[in-house]
């Protein structure tokens, strides 16, 4: 059995990436919470006809989509994402220069499961680890790695490293600005939701996504279906990406979340006596 490295975005953006979920073959495919939406050129008019793509109506669905995410980079929010087997939840707050991610991949069911809790509060990071599963005890030094304490991250070891950094430059582990860009075809469903489809293979810059998934994904590529809220201040609250299947790869649901915009509180340095200094092994894990 391989045991996969693990890289994406923020970490989070792991999500994306139908079968890392830890190396489980049992990850869990789409849920029911959200009906999958068809693709459609066409989006229902205030008359009640139908207006063809391309028109105001679908335009409007589009640009009040991307405008969702323009209080995202304000930096000030609470999020959570979860697929294929994996979850995050986390904050953000640029005004104090820190946010925090808990994410779980796997569960103690499946051949690795990881859990961290990543605190950065510029210019310091700590992770605390915890390696799970039934192939746990084949990865290398995990004891060194499960320490049951905060262990302080060597900035020049993660700048640029997607798994364990943080750019406060670019504050959405979701990419969801990017992602919104996709956008191929929309209607609006009712007062603050939308369905449509996504040209998956255009958002590379979010993260988000394997490129050998987009890959596998072929034509199909180029109109995955989601849907999207907004809440009352028009502002991103859901995303969900339905991801068909393709190659090794069972079709998923995606779901991105946002709340608190605006009112976010600052992440929590560890207690001095809950750190020590990160190994070699935990920089080995994520290179």
């Amino acid at each position: 059995m391989k045991i996969r490295r693990f890289s994406a975005a923020a970490f989070a953006a792991a999500l994306l990436i139908p079968g890392l979920a830890a190396c489980d073959d049992n990850a869990a495919g789409p849920t029911e919470a959200s009906a999958t939406p068809t693709a459609s050129a066409t989006t229902p008019t205030a008359s009640g006809g139908i207006a063809p793509s391309g028109t105001p109506d679908t335009d409007d669905a589009r640009q009040a989509l991307l405008n969702s995410t323009n209080a995202i980079r304000d930096g000030n929010f609470r999020f959570t994402m979860s697929g294929a087997g994996s979850s995050v939840e986390g904050r953000v707050h640029e005004p104090s220069q820190s946010a925090e991610l808990r994410m779980t991949i796997g569960d103690p069911s499946s051949d690795l499961m990881m859990k961290l809790d990543l605190i950065h509060y510029r210019p310091d990071s700590w992770v605390k680890l915890e390696l799970g599963g039934r192939a746990a005890d084949s990865l290398p030094a995990v004891r060194q790695l499960n320490l049951g304490k905060y262990q302080h991250l060597d900035q020049s070891r993660i700048n640029g490293n997607r798994a364990l950094g943080f750019d406060f430059d670019k504050v959405d582990p979701a990419g969801s600005a990017v992602l919104t860009r996709g956008i191929t075809e929309v209607r609006q469903t009712g007062d603050g939701t939308y369905a449509g489809t996504l040209d998956v293979s255009k958002v590379a810059e979010a993260g988000s996504l394997d490129p050998a998934l987009v890959t596998a994904l072929g034509a199909q590529a180029k109109s995955v279906p989601f849907t999207a809220r907004v809440d009352p201040q028009g502002r991103l609250s859901e995303l969900v990406i339905r991801v068909p299947a393709a190659g090794q790869s069972a079709a998923q649901e995606i779901r991105i979340t946002y709340a608190d915009y605006g009112n976010a509180t600052p992440a929590q340095k560890p207690p001095a006596d809950q750190v020590v200094e990160a190994p070699p092994e935990l920089y080995g894990l994520f290179d």
